[in-house]
């Protein structure tokens, strides 16, 4: 699983999906979860954080919400 989240870190402008978040996510213990509601938004929080993500779940997520989520990933791994 790491493996796919150093394919995000060297290229955070990759064809990513929010099933790739998710898994990531997942992989370390990190909420993902859609907007409640007809929102376009999934929300990506940990219990031991208080910042908060929002990424589109359109494809392919813009490379900035990749970088975000990577930095918030070594956040998480941090603690």
């Amino acid at each position: 699983m790491s493996d796919l989240l150093d394919r995000m870190r060297r290229d955070p402008a990759g064809d990513w999906t929010i099933r790739d978040v998710e898994i990531v996510c997942r992989r370390y213990g990190i909420l993902c979860e859609p907007a409640r509601g007809a929102g376009s938004h999934y929300k990506v929080a940990h219990k031991l954080l208080a910042e908060k993500l929002t990424v589109p779940c359109k494809r392919p997520i813009k490379s900035v919400y990749i970088r975000e989520l990577v930095a918030f990933v070594d956040a998480v791994r941090d603690l």
